[in-house]
C-alpha cells in the first residue's frame, strides 16, 4: 500500500473514568501505535470539557517522547489564535532539541473550545495588536526560521531558543481553500480536515489548490474511522454518533458533538442571529479491509498519501480494536 497511517488523540475520559486514566491511556495507546507502526501520534487541545483531558498538547507531546523512542509525537493542533506566536515556537523549538527530527508542530485555527473558554484564554489580550490568523502564522513560521550563522549569538536579534539541530516539521490543518493556500504561500504542509468537513468537492478543491500553489507537494488528510470486526459492529458503534453545526451571523461556523453542546455555544456567546443544522458526521466504518479499501479509492482519487486517523470510539476497548484491526491489516496488505 502507498499511504502511510497516523493517529490522533484526543484523550476522551470515559464515564465514571478520572482525567489521569484517560491520559495513561493516551500513553499506552502512544507506545502501541509506535509498535504497529503507525507513522505519527499527534495530540488534539481541547479546553473546558470533562469529557477531553487534552487542553495542552506540548505538555503531553514531551512526557509521550520520553517514554517512546522513533515514532514521530506532535500537536493536531495548537489552537494559535489564543496564544503568542513567539511562546509558541519556543516551546516547539524546545521540544525539537529533546526529541531532533520526530516533532511535529501542527497548527489550527478553531478555538477548540466553547466561547467561556476562548475568553479566559483570551484575557487581556490586545486583539487590534494580535492581527490575522494569517499574520500570527506568519511571524510563528518567522520565529521557527534557522538564524543566520552568527545571529544566533547576537544579542540585539529576537530567537525562539532553544535553537534546535533539526527543526520541527510543520502542518496547518484546516478545511478550505484558503488555508491551503495560506499552507502552500508559507511552504507549510498541509491537512484536510476530512474528520471535520467530509465534502468531497471541498476536499477536493483545497487538494487540488494546495498541489498547485506549493509546487507538487501532498497533503494529509484527517479522517473519522471506526474499524470492527464485522460490518454490523462497525455500524453499531457509529449508531449514536452526531453532528451539529452552527452558523452565526457575520462569525465563523462550528461543529460540535450535540445539540447540548450547540446550545451551549449560543448562550455562552450571547449570539441573538444563528442557525443550529444537524449533520451525518463524516466517517469511513467497516471492517479492516473495508476501510482500507476505501482509503486506497481516496489515494487513487486525490492522491492522498498520509492518513491521520480519529477514531471517535467512546469505548476504550473497541476504540483499541479498532486501531489494531487497521495496523494488522495494513501491514499484512503492505
Amino acid at each position: 500500500m502507498a499511504y502511510r497511517l497516523s493517529l490522533l488523540d484526543k484523550s476522551p475520559v470515559a464515564p465514571g473514568e478520572t482525567p489521569g486514566a484517560a491520559l495513561q491511556r493516551t500513553l499506552q495507546l502512544a507506545q502501541q501505535a509506535e509498535a504497529w507502526g503507525f507513522h505519527r501520534f499527534w495530540l488534539a487541545e481541547h479546553h473546558n470539557t470533562r469529557h477531553l483531558a487534552g487542553p495542552s498538547p506540548e505538555v503531553l507531546i514531551a512526557w509521550i517522547i520520553a517514554q517512546t523512542r522513533h515514532i514521530r509525537v506532535g500537536s493536531g493542533g495548537v489552537m494559535l489564535q489564543h496564544y503568542s506566536p513567539y511562546k509558541v515556537a519556543e516551546n516547539f523549538n524546545l521540544l525539537a532539541s529533546l526529541a531532533p527530527g520526530r516533532i511535529d508542530l501542527g497548527v489550527g485555527k478553531a478555538p477548540g473550545g466553547l466561547p467561556l473558554s476562548t475568553h479566559a484564554l483570551q484575557q487581556g489580550v490586545h486583539a487590534d495588536e494580535k492581527g490575522s490568523f494569517a499574520e500570527q502564522l506568519s511571524l510563528l513560521d518567522n520565529w521557527l526560521q534557522t538564524p543566520s550563522p552568527g545571529d544566533e549569538a547576537d544579542e540585539e536579534t529576537l530567537n525562539a531558543t532553544p535553537l534546535p539541530l533539526k527543526p520541527v516539521s510543520r502542518f496547518l490543518l484546516g478545511a478550505s481553500e484558503e488555508s491551503a493556500r495560506l499552507a502552500a504561500e508559507l511552504n507549510w504542509q498541509f491537512v484536510f480536515a476530512a474528520h471535520i468537513n467530509g465534502d468531497r468537492k471541498q476536499l477536493e478543491n483545497a487538494l487540488n489548490t494546495y498541489a498547485r500553489l506549493s509546487q507538487g507537494q501532498k497533503a494529509l488528510v484527517a479522517v473519522q474511522v471506526v474499524a470492527a470486526d464485522s460490518p454490523a459492529q462497525a455500524e453499531l458503534l457509529v449508531s449514536g454518533m452526531k453532528q451539529f453545526h452552527v452558523q452565526v451571523k457575520n462569525g465563523p461556523g462550528v461543529n460540535v458533538a450535540s445539540l447540548e453542546q450547540a446550545e451551549r455555544y449560543i448562550r455562552q456567546g450571547g449570539f441573538t442571529d444563528y442557525l443550529i443544522e444537524p449533520r451525518t458526521p463524516s466517517l469511513l466504518k467497516g471492517t479492516a479491509a473495508q476501510v482500507h479499501a476505501q482509503f486506497e479509492a481516496l489515494h487513487q482519487n486525490f492522491g492522498i498519501d498520509e492518513f491521520i486517523i480519529d477514531t471517535p470510539i467512546v469505548d476504550a476497548a473497541a476504540r483499541r480494536n479498532s486501531l489494531e484491526l487497521l495496523a494488522t491489516h495494513h501491514l499484512i496488505a503492505a
